[in-house]
């Protein structure tokens, strides 16, 4: 979603109420926020994942590995103890996001059902009865690719920009800006928990000094969902030996994303099997192996596998000479 193009000012105030208290199923999360934060118009309310969890009833019992199924679309690595799952909102996180911190011992906390709805719900509730028009956040802990250490991204947003698109704009040396896209929402969540902290006991934030980000009232946007890549258009869809194990199997076609041009599997199979010629011809990829030839088919198949097309075999010449002919899938 496309923000306006100026902002009011560099400034940015961020400020987490203490006094908040333990947060029991069935409380009113917009209450809390009225009663601890001075709001106006144009802020953002930042509210952690584990507070709304706990409001809506998402405390359970028992090894937090029992409930980790039920929350899990599809596993994308394993590292000994650590899953990585895509969970069924659509994030990609350690153990699907459950916590079993700050809650009494034997009890975890699985995110909210609905996160961008949970943000909706208070900052309904917050502008009601001439309220101030604020945005809110859900926020929650997560790793980062390659990096070590964790920060905190939006799970949900209601009344927000969630990401700035700098596309056809220009910067100060006049080279065009083609990709720049900011997730200003995770970039908020991140700010918040500098001042909420883990061991605090500061479960709201409140971000003042970007009213060009929050929507008009009655308009909640696109929510935090927004941000998620859909399954298939993320570049490393699996850890790498899940994706090779996903190869070597023939399963999971959709998370290898859109098939690849003629010309990348074309380069692939001659890089591979190197003694075969490969024709490209249209959309059509073929070769002809001699046999013995079990090893090239097979491998030919895994490759065809992990770039999105399918392999169709004919034998000729009694069984002497295999034509492999690749065609695209529809993931």
């Amino acid at each position: 979603m496309t923000g306006p193009a100026s902002r009011s000012g560099g400034r940015l105030e961020v400020v987490a109420p203490d006094g908040v208290g333990e947060v029991r199923q069935g409380d009113d999360l917009a209450a809390l926020v009225r009663e601890h934060c001075d709001l106006a118009d144009g802020d953002v309310v930042a509210v952690t994942s584990k507070v709304v969890s706990k409001a809506e009833g998402r405390a359970r019992t028992g090894e937090r590995e029992d409930a980790l199924a039920g929350e899990t679309a599809r596993v994308v690595a394993r590292r000994g103890p650590t899953t990585i799952v895509r969970t069924r909102h659509g994030l990609t996180l350690a153990a699907a996001g459950i916590d079993s911190s700050n809650v009494e011992p034997g009890t975890h906390l699985l995110l909210p059902a609905d996160p961008d709805g949970s943000a909706r719900a208070v900052r309904e509730a917050l502008a009601a009865d001439g309220g101030p028009n604020v945005a809110v956040l859900v926020t929650d802990t997560a790793g980062r690719a390659w990096r070590t250490g964790q920060t905190d991204i939006a799970v949900g947003a209601a009344g927000l920009v969630v990401a700035e698109s700098y596309a056809g704009r220009s910067d100060a040396h006049g080279n065009p800006l083609v990709v720049t896209e900011p997730a200003v929402a995770d970039e908020l969540a991140g700010a918040a928990e500098l001042v909420t902290g883990k061991l605090g006991r500061r479960p709201f934030a409140v971000l003042r000094g970007r009213p060009d980000l929050v929507l008009p009232r009655g308009e909640h946007g696109p929510g935090a969902a927004a941000l998620l890549r859909p399954e298939g258009a993320d570049l490393f869809g699996y850890g790498a030996r899940e994706a090779v194990l996903r190869a070597l199997l023939g399963q999971g076609q959709h998370v290898f994303g859109a098939p690849a041009s003629t010309e990348e599997l074309a380069a692939a199979l001659r890089e591979v099997i190197p003694t075969t010629d490969v024709d490209v011809d249209g959309d059509e990829v073929r070769m002809g192996v001699n046999a013995p030839f079990d090893e090239d088919v097979w491998t030919a198949d895994v490759l065809a596998f992990a770039f999105g097309w399918e392999l169709d075999v004919e034998l000729l010449d009694n069984d002497s000479v295999a034509d492999l002919r690749f065609r695209r899938t529809t993931p």
